[in-house]
Formats: structure tokens, C-alpha cells, sequence
């Protein structure tokens, strides 16, 4: 069940929000667990049982890992605690993966493959594993004591507005407001609004994009004109920074609705002037993640120049493979490094001296470039969609055969670049981060009304209506 979904915009979230509100303070925690339960069952029956046997294990290792005056127990129930949860989501995301390398190189060395059923990946595992680690971490950080509870353990887990495509809520960030919360008037408003203007980016951007994408990225690369193959990745590009950022603001908004301050995903990466920048703004709770569970615990900035370097780009090695188990999506990750390291290196000097413009373009071109290896994960498929974006083979493109397209593509680049204007960087203010007046109040609720609704009534009559983070 996505956000986008029918099920969830008639059914599931009207009556989720009535029986919160009209619940008691001390059983509101219950009633978004069960709902959470509830959602996460409807996409993965099998799998909700395991991921409760889990949970509960991981609850009760970290609160005897609390327990424990001894720094040796401590460390060792630590230990146990991150092998659970990594070896779940190696199982589950990793084994095919690691299988099928295995009997290619078997078959390459003339030996009898590995008989093997295939582990159907269960959605939001990769989300999942990172907030129990970052529990079992910060509890023995001392950065926060654990959860007394375990019913209120297994709702931060498994809190069904972010579980499946997050953002990645840090422990220490969420603990107070799991006890105790109060979501006022404006809270609803401001998340309510949130929501819709996610919902909309997803149903009228992505999805809009997403269709051009699929249509032109099945056809013969071989045979493909330039135009037709900038179109395509172009479309791409904007399809998965709309999809996912608007799934981010609809996860954000119901959060807000009910009490909870989740973290900012996404702040307009495309405006960025180094790849630096844009994973600075670009899925920002899995860059703080990396950076703090990952980078910093392998020594950070406090180590040798040549150490520093291996250790970003080999962050990001990882960060590519968190994405999917396919070769494509760790070449895509050592790409980003690649940048990442000759920014740290001698790039980003040369950015700032050639100015903005240039920074902008050279950075929105090499993330296009990276969407490529991401979107294509046939390597061979890849370099021959290469070769035809720069054939300069260009052809008219016929944008007035498909309308919706053109208006929507015109909409997806302003949306993505209108910050770069000081009135864009406060307009943002005002509808996102500012209290309203009670005039505000009115407008903010009819404009989101106006969009849930348009949105529905393009959902009902379209059957394409794809996540793509769903699969990671």
C-alpha cells in the first residue's frame, strides 16, 4: 500500500486519522502501532511476523546492553545486536545477489552452479535496518537511554509514515516525542498541507515523468537519437527526485499530524554547485546516517589525506550498494566518490573560481550522468545510451504530440531551480516552515483539499503509479 494509492488516501488514512484524534493521550501510541502493524502487513504478510520476532529480540539485547555495568558486555551484546539486524538484511537483500555472482564465476570456471529459490526482498529493509542500528548505537553511545517500553520500541521501528521509504529517523532525534507529544491545531495544518503538496509532486510530476522515462528508456538504445535520449534521462531525473522527495513530504506531513518532527529529506539538490553540495541536500537523512554510524567511526577527518579519500569514496561504495544488490548501483556509488574525492582534492577551488553558473551546470550534468548507471543495470545497455546521448545525432523532438509532458517537464525544471531566486528561497519559507494566520489557516486547508482531490481523480484514471524506493 504506497501513499499514492487509493486504499490508503480513501481508506486507510481518513480512518487512521479519526480514531487518533479521537483517542485518549495514552493510547494514541497504540493505535499508530496497530495501524503501522496493519500497513506493513498489507505489503509484506509473510514477512511482518519475522520483522516482530526481530524487533522484539532487538529490543530486549539493547536493554540488557543498558543493563550491563561492564564495558566487555556492553560491547559484545552491541555486537550481537548489529549482527541481527545486518545479517537480516544481507539474507533478505544480499543473498541473491551474492548467489548469482557465485554461479557465474562456477560457470566461467566450468563447475555446476549453487541450486538456490530466490529470497523475495521485503519492502523497506534497508530502512528498517537502519533505525535499529541507530538505537543499539545510540543507546550505547549514551547518547539517549532506551525505550522502557516495548510496545513504544516497536512503533519507532515500524511507525508506518516512514518505515518504508523513510526518511531515516535517528533515535536521539524521536525518543522524547514516542513518551510524549502534543500536536497542535497548526501541527495538522502545516502537515495536512505537507502531505498534499507531496502527494502532488508524486502524482502530477513523477508520475508524468515516469511514464516518459519507462516509454523512451525500453526502446533500442542502438537506434536512438540524441534528443530522444536527453528527453529520456531528463524525464528520469526529474521522476526520481519527485517521487522520492514527494514521498518524503508525505511521509513528513503525517508525521506532523500526529506529533512527530521527522527530519528534512530533501533541499533542493538540483540547485547545488558540487556533488559535495548535493549530497549535502540530496536524501539527507542517509547522508547524516553514513556520516555518523560510517565515516566518522572509520576515522572521519582525522586521519591521513590518502586514508580520508579511500574512506569517502568507500562510504559511498556502501551507500551505492544500500541502494540495491546489482553491480550497476555500487558503480554508481564509487562514481559519486570519484567526484566527491577530486572536489576534495582540486575541484572545488576550480568551481569556486569559474563562478555559480558554471558549478551549477557542471554538477546538475555529472548527477544526470550518474542517474544513468542508476535508471540502466546493464552496463553494456548503459555505455551504448552513453555513446547516444553525445552522437549528437539530434532529431526535432515532437513535445506537442504529448502535451501533459511538455507542461509538467516545464514545471518539474522550475520546481527543481526556483530557490536559486532569493523570492523562491522565501516563498519556500513561507509555505513550509511558517505559522499560519488564521486566514492562512483557510487558504493553506482549501489549497490542500484542492490537491488531495485532483490528485485522487488522476489516480483513479491512470493505472501508472509507481514508487521507485520501494525496492531498496
Amino acid at each position: 500500500m504506497v501513499f499514492s494509492s487509493i486504499a490508503f488516501l480513501i481508506y486507510f488514512l481518513p480512518i487512521f486519522l479519526l480514531v487518533y484524534y479521537l483517542s485518549p493521550n495514552k493510547f494514541k501510541n497504540y493505535v499508530v502501532l496497530i495501524f503501522s502493524v496493519f500497513f506493513y502487513a498489507w505489503g509484506a504478510p509473510k514477512f511482518v511476523f519475522i520483522l516482530l520476532a526481530i524487533t522484539t529480540a532487538s529490543f530486549y539485547v539493547v536493554k540488557w546492553m543498558d543493563a550491563s555495568s561492564k564495558r566487555k558486555h556492553k560491547r559484545l551484546l552491541l555486537t550481537l545486536s548489529v549482527v541481527i539486524n545486518l545479517g537480516l538484511l544481507a539474507f533478505f537483500k544480499y543473498a541473491n545477489f551474492f548467489v548469482d555472482n557465485l554461479n557465474e564465476t562456477f560457470e566461467l570456471l566450468g563447475y555446476n552452479a549453487v541450486a538456490w529459490t530466490k529470497i523475495v526482498l521485503p519492502i523497506g529493509i534497508s530502512f528498517y535496518t537502519f533505525q535499529t542500528l541507530t538505537y543499539s548505537v545510540d543507546v550505547f553511545r549514551g547518547v539517549h537511554k532506551p525505550l522502557d517500553k516495548l510496545s513504544n520500541y516497536v512503533l519507532y521501528i515500524i511507525m508506518f509514515p516512514q518505515l518504508i521509504a523513510g526518511p531515516i529517523v535517528r533515535y536521539n532525534s524521536i525518543a522524547d516525542q514516542i513518551v510524549t507529544r502534543n500536536e497542535t491545531n497548526n501541527d495538522r495544518l502545516l502537515g495536512f498541507y505537507r502531505f498534499s503538496i507531496g502527494l502532488a509532486k508524486k502524482v502530477f510530476i513523477a508520475n508524468v515523468m515516469g511514464a516518459k522515462a519507462d516509454e523512451i528508456l525500453s526502446m533500442d538504445f542502438a537506434s536512438m537519437d540524441s534528443t530522444t535520449a536527453w528527453v529520456g534521462i531528463l524525464a528520469y531525473t526529474f521522476q526520481i527526485y519527485f517521487d522520492f522527495s514527494g514521498y518524503s513530504d508525505m511521509a513528513i506531513g503525517i508525521g506532523r499530524m500526529i506529533g512527530f518532527k521527522f527530519p528534512e529529506n530533501f533541499d533542493n539538490p538540483y540547485t547545488s554547485k558540487s556533488i559535495t553540495e548535493f549530497w549535502r541536500r540530496w536524501h539527507i537523512t542517509l547522508g547524516a546516517w553514513m556520516k555518523n554510524y560510517l565515516y566518522i567511526p572509520l576515522g572521519g577527518n582525522k586521519v591521513s589525506k590518502r586514508r580520508l579519500y579511500f574512506n569517502l569514496w568507500f562510504v559511498f561504495l556502501l551507500s551505492g550498494l544500500w541502494h540495491g544488490a546489482a553491480w550497476n548501483f555500487v558503480i554508481w556509488g564509487a562514481f559519486h566518490g570519484f567526484f566527491l574525492v577530486i572536489e576534495r582534492l582540486f575541484l572545488a577551488k576550480l568551481l569556486t573560481k569559474a563562478g555559480s553558473v558554471i558549478a551549477l551546470g557542471y554538477t546538475f550534468f555529472v548527477t544526470v550522468m550518474g542517474w544513468v548507471i542508476f535508471r540502466i543495470e546493464d552496463y553494456q545497455s548503459a555505455f551504448v545510451f552513453y555513446e547516444r546521448l553525445f552522437s549528437f545525432e539530434f532529431a526535432s523532438f515532437d513535445f506537442f504530440s504529448d502535451v501533459q509532458f511538455l507542461i509538467f517537464l516545464l514545471l518539474a525544471a522550475f520546481f527543481s531551480f526556483f530557490t536559486l531566486l532569493p523570492s523562491g528561497q522565501k516563498i519556500q519559507q513561507k509555505i513550509f516552515y511558517t505559522d499560519y494566520s488564521k486566514a492562512g489557516f483557510i487558504i493553506g486547508f482549501a489549497v490542500a483539499i484542492l490537491l488531495v482531490f485532483l490528485s485522487v481523480s488522476s489516480i483513479a484514471t491512470s493505472d501508472f503509479n509507481p514508487f521507485i524506493y520501494f525496492r531498496f
